[in-house]
């Protein structure tokens, strides 16, 4: 099993979007890897590996429209299943 089973990629279209301020709030209260946080102030792209992909989904919403949502089992992708 991977050490965190989730990985999960999504993009945010907001205004002011600051991806170092993102990128920060990520490495101070959610514990992954793997994490990319890019883009501009309007559009940022996320890729990260979790095992609570839905408090970086509430927290991504709290920042502008959430879209793009991609939730893969790596576990399962591990084991030849479906993720």
């Amino acid at each position: 099993m991977t050490e965190f089973r989730y990985d999960t990629q999504l993009l945010i279209e907001g205004a002011n979007l600051d991806e170092d301020e993102i990128f920060d709030y990520f490495t101070d209260n959610f514990i992954g890897d793997s994490l990319l946080a890019v883009g501009d102030d309007t559009l940022i792209k996320i890729h990260y590996h979790t095992n609570e992909p839905w408090k970086v989904l509430e927290y991504c919403a709290s920042l502008g429209e959430i879209f793009d949502i991609v939730v893969e089992d790596m576990d399962r992708q591990s084991r030849g299943l479906k993720g």
